[in-house]
């Protein structure tokens, strides 16, 4: 045996089972052995907390993107239409529903281009107006007046019937005379042959809490009827001449659209709405009857096909979740509008 073999015989002793004693590493004190699996644990929990984060942002990502998508949908969605394709005979029908007003379904573009499709259509042996609105602004009713008697023109054959439902007042009796024939429902409101224009004054309460109003304008009449100044004569008098105005233009399309048929009663155009019994007795519209009555009895089809233009889905279902309440509510407040009433 060498030098460096006794060496290490000495050093680790002669018995094999000595050696390999002192080989192996020693046991770990049983705190230790916690340890290690209380930190496995924590370095486990936290790389499944970062795959759950990981997860929900991915979520949120695709949920930002829907929403930005439906918004998009919404702002650039057509109004769609109720046309159904069809290739026989047929009645039109376009409805006028709700206030008419460039910003709402009930607008001149809307129901002009309905009109427009229903007279170009082969098929529509005649045109009926669903009505069912309260009015609203003369300029929209005059365009869709307009409209109408230029398409009778251009289209002789083709009747055009107005049908009012719950009301056909003011602006929309103003549409509904433009119509050869008028038909309600006996209890029906039809009329108001008027002209209606509001606003506030806050002149009072401004003056109780201390406000004072500062307006600076340029012409004579720019702050015109400013609801936060005190009212003044001149200003009512000539807007009393405007709306004058209006409401002789209403009382000449009536008169010209019901012709003869209009009774000799001073009441007809002072604003007062009529059921649709009384109306008929005053020569407002030319019998009663529904839309499908007017369609199968008068027409002679009785098949109806709508040609109104809707909202898109995405867009009705924000108007109902009340979007634009704030707007409305503004608009209420401060502005001073001209309506058919």
């Amino acid at each position: 045996m060498s030098d460096w073999d006794s060496d290490k015989t000495a050093e680790w002793g002669d018995k094999p089972a000595e050696q390999g004693a002192l080989r192996r590493k020693p046991n770990l004190p049983p705190e230790t052995g916690r340890d290690w699996k209380l930190i496995e644990k924590l370095v486990m929990s936290l790389q499944s907390e970062q795959r759950r984060s990981r997860r929900w942002g991915i979520f949120f990502k695709f949920l930002t993107f829907a929403y930005l998508f439906a918004l998009l949908a919404i702002v650039w969605s057509p109004l769609g239409g109720g046309l159904e394709a069809t290739t026989s005979e047929h009645t039109a029908v376009v409805e006028i529903n709700g206030p008419i007003s460039a910003d709402e379904i009930a607008s001149a573009d809307n129901i002009v281009g309905s009109l427009r499709s229903a007279f170009e259509q082969e098929n529509a042996l005649a045109v009926i107006l669903r009505i069912n609105s309260p009015g609203g602004s003369p300029v929209q009713s005059g365009y869709i007046y307009d409209e109408i008697k230029r398409l009778r023109g251009e289209y002789p054959e083709k009747k055009v019937y107005a049908v009012i439902s719950d009301i056909g007042a003011s602006g929309a009796y103003y549409i509904a005379a433009a119509a050869d024939e008028i038909y309600a429902n006996r209890a029906s409101l039809v009329g108001s042959i008027g002209v209606v224009a509001g606003g506030f004054g806050f002149t009072g309460a401004m003056d109780k809490l201390g406000v004072e109003r500062r307006l600076y304008t340029s012409g004579d009449n720019k702050a015109f009827l400013d609801p936060f100044s005190p009212e003044q004569e001149g200003e009512v008098v000539f807007w009393q001449s405007v709306l004058e105005n209006t409401h002789q233009q209403f009382i000449a399309a009536v008169k010209k659209g019901r012709g003869d048929r209009l009774a000799d009663d001073e009441r007809l155009f002072s604003g007062l709405v009529w059921s649709g019994e009384q109306a008929l007795e005053l020569g407002l519209i030319d019998g009663l009857g529904s839309t499908s009555y007017v369609a199968r009895e008068i027409v002679g089809q009785e098949e109806l096909v709508d040609y109104s233009r809707r909202k898109g889905a995405l867009r009705d279902l924000v108007d109902q979740l009340g979007v634009s309440l704030g707007h409305g509510v503004a608009s209420q407040l401060v502005e001073s509008r001209l309506e058919l009433r």
